[in-house]
């Protein structure tokens, strides 16, 4: 398979379909202010659908595809992608994106093409009653905000009562998220929440930090990306407010993050939904892909934080397809396959053993109710000597008697919007 290349909308337009393979496209950006973030995830996710066509022939004796289009994070560029790819023979799409995510869910719904937002997008799109193209698993924004909140109730012995919280979150959808979730736990566990709003594309946060300074919460809650994450740690330092009181969520803890502040970040502390560490599949992608200079960029990312969920997401991917092909017994699945391959995806410890990622994350089912997974994450907190990420924590269960409620009436609220009967999973 010939060097993955970052193709122009115009060029994806004028590609014809494929024949016998499996196309995977990379919604990517590779540009602007969101590249540190974007880079090393779709050089994750193309890595490992490389390394399946050198090491195995493909999935199932098929071989993969993965067309690259630049959407620089721009909502509308992403539109354009979506539809300058989707007649390849596309079989998901992962846009990286909750902006280009809500703009593409009525689009797959209507095409029947499934969307996989692991970790961002839309958060009620967990409930597949509602949104039978749409998936989220292993976890959803709204999970991340319980997960922290579960953590930092641990550290306090159970209570957050009379303390104050801070968070600092992109001013975009995105970034909005988490607010409603965060509202109800802190009414439910008695703590204050501070909401500071910081716009695209996050370099100024002056008056964020000096709101900070003077409030000086017990916590600060990050739901940052790209370059807003690099200028909050800067800006945390500058004030000397404490690193280990800082928690980003598994956007706002990349290597990229926290380097620029060099010995400044040590300390501080973000949530992710995957393992880090050294995999086996590492020594794989090094020998089937990069050695043989076939790596989707330049090698320097393997590894790391956001090259793992690509590779993570590349996976899951993959083991849909190949469930696809398991329960419709042909190899040249198409979307309408592939979408009932996600639903019955079941990730066992076993199989990420057999695929040289133990552990990459929880172990899992899909089911056509529940397109979200179990939530869980991890805590970990940066090394700045040793320049590493260091676990902390095991992975923590969100708690579902906040999050499920908001699923429900979220989703039947859009049901109701878009005028979509909710199949019956029961049946």
């Amino acid at each position: 398979m010939k060097k993955l290349l970052t193709l122009t909308v115009a060029g994806l337009m004028a590609a014809g379909p494929a024949m016998a393979e499996l196309v995977f496209p990379s919604l990517s950006y590779r540009t602007g202010p969101y590249a540190a973030g974007g880079i090393p995830f779709a050089d994750g996710y193309a890595d490992y659908f490389t390394l399946l066509n050198e090491r195995d022939g493909g999935i199932g004796g098929v071989m993969t595809r993965v067309p690259e289009c630049e959407t620089a994070y721009n909502t509308e560029r992403g539109v354009e992608c979506y539809e300058a790819t989707r007649g390849e023979g596309a079989l998901v799409y992962q846009p990286l994106s909750t902006g280009i995510t809500y703009q593409l869910i009525p689009r797959v719904t209507a095409d029947g093409i499934p969307l996989h937002t692991m970790g961002y997008g839309r958060t009620s799109a967990a409930n597949g009653e509602v949104f039978e193209w749409v998936f989220n698993y292993p976890a959803n924004y709204w999970d991340g905000a319980s997960v922290i909140i579960n953590y930092l109730l641990e550290q306090n012995e159970g209570s957050l009562e009379g303390q104050k919280i801070a968070l600092l979150y992109h001013n975009s959808a995105y970034g909005r998220e988490p607010i409603r979730t965060l509202e109800i736990l802190a009414e439910e566990h008695g703590f204050e929440l501070v909401q500071l709003a910081v716009d695209h594309p996050g370099q100024e946060q002056g008056n964020q930090w000096l709101t900070i300074r003077r409030e000086r919460p017990d916590y600060v809650v990050m739901w940052g990306w790209g370059v807003m994450n690099q200028v909050a740690v800067q800006e945390a330092a500058n004030i000397r407010y404490p690193m280990d009181q800082f928690i980003g969520n598994w956007w706002a803890g990349a290597e990229h993050d926290v380097m620029p502040a060099g010995a400044d970040a040590d300390g501080y502390l973000s949530l992710n939904m995957n393992v880090l560490g050294d995999l086996p599949v590492f020594d794989e992608i090094q020998q089937y892909v990069h050695d043989a200079g076939l790596a989707a960029g330049d090698g320097s990312n393997l590894g790391s934080v956001l090259y793992t969920r690509g590779m993570y997401a590349a996976m899951l991917a993959a083991e849909a397809a190949r469930t696809a092909q398991e329960i419709h017994g042909v190899d040249q699945i198409d979307a309408s396959m592939m979408r009932d391959g996600m639903e019955a995806l079941e990730i066992t410890e076993e199989r990420m053993e057999e695929l040289g990622m133990p552990g990459v994350g929880p172990a899992f089912e899909v089911t056509c109710a529940n397109h979200g997974g179990p939530g869980m994450g991890r805590i970990q907190q940066w090394n700045a000597a040793d320049q590493e990420w260091v676990t902390l924590t095991d992975f923590i269960a969100p708690d579902d008697s906040v999050t499920q409620p908001l699923i429900e009436e979220d989703s039947m609220a859009f049901a109701e919007e878009s005028g979509i009967e909710p199949r019956d999973c029961a049946m």
